[in-house]
């Protein structure tokens, strides 16, 4: 499939422009915790763009983490390729041009407002009425599921301020393996109270907490892949957090140049 030259539609500006006036118009849904539902997060044309730039699954690195999981082969079931314009420089360039645009309008000024805006009552149940001091770290990550992924219930670290995923499938058929929300017992335990739809060009975001759980059901031998953008909010206030942020950006980077000079164990 040939990849249309996203640069000659739209710039990182104008994209940006309109990821923002998405999250603004977001559905904004209480329950189980507070989150907003988005059903057109890019221009039409732009997403055309995005599912045919697509990596091959070469390209990318193994999650690591709670998401570090392996099929019965040896491979990875979630892998991930950070959105900076230093760690997709050895994709194709037709690709790399996409990718590029895509992921500095996720890091800019306007989008991270919108977010911080939208996400404003949960946020500040969390940080207090010094929420507008806190600073916003952007990791814009593609990453790519394939059968045998799942993650349990489980809260995201209190590093990350906001979690953020948009789904990339080129059609509906299969809606059935979207994120589930989970509600607390009074009791104690969790129930399930309910699963996005894994529809394109979709997603959701929520301001992490000690009550957002969340989780993913395996993926069934009936799905090729499950392709989707985690864009993570990290908490950037503080020098710890500031130099940990960065650091991580910078390690990824290192992470990735090693990987792509062949310098590991296949399957790693």
């Amino acid at each position: 499939m040939s990849v249309p030259n996203v640069d000659q539609t739209i710039t990182a500006g104008k994209l940006a422009e309109f990821v923002a006036k998405s999250v603004e118009a977001a559905r904004a849904v209480e329950g189980p915790f507070y989150h907003l539902e988005f059903d057109r997060v890019f221009p039409e044309d732009v997403y055309k763009s995005m599912l045919a730039a697509l990596p091959v699954y070469a390209d990318y690195r193994p999650m690591h983490g709670r998401s570090k999981q392996r099929d019965a082969m040896g491979a990875s079931t979630r892998v991930k390729i950070d959105l900076f314009p230093e760690n997709i420089r050895h994709l194709p360039s037709a690709k790399r041009t996409v990718w590029n645009v895509v992921g500095k309008a996720l890091c800019s000024e306007p989008v991270k407002n919108a977010f911080r805006r939208r996400l404003a009552p949960a946020m500040g149940r969390r940080f207090g009425p010094g929420l507008a001091e806190v600073g916003m770290f952007p990791i814009p990550i593609l990453t790519r599921d394939i059968p045998g992924y799942e993650i349990p219930p489980h809260t995201d670290t209190h590093w990350k301020g906001i979690t953020v995923q948009l789904y990339l499938p080129p059609d509906e058929a299969h809606t059935n393996i979207g994120t589930i929300f989970h509600e607390e017992l009074p009791g104690g335990g969790l129930a399930k109270k309910m699963q996005m739809r894994f529809a394109p060009n979709t997603g959701y975001a929520f301001a992490v907490d000690k009550d957002t759980w969340h989780s993913a059901d395996i993926v069934g031998p009936e799905v090729t892949t499950r392709d989707s953008i985690l864009l993570t909010y990290f908490v950037d206030s503080g020098l710890l957090r500031i130099l940990r942020n960065r650091g991580k950006r910078v390690g990824n980077f290192i992470g990735n140049e090693i990987r792509n000079l062949g310098w590991f164990i296949p399957g790693t």
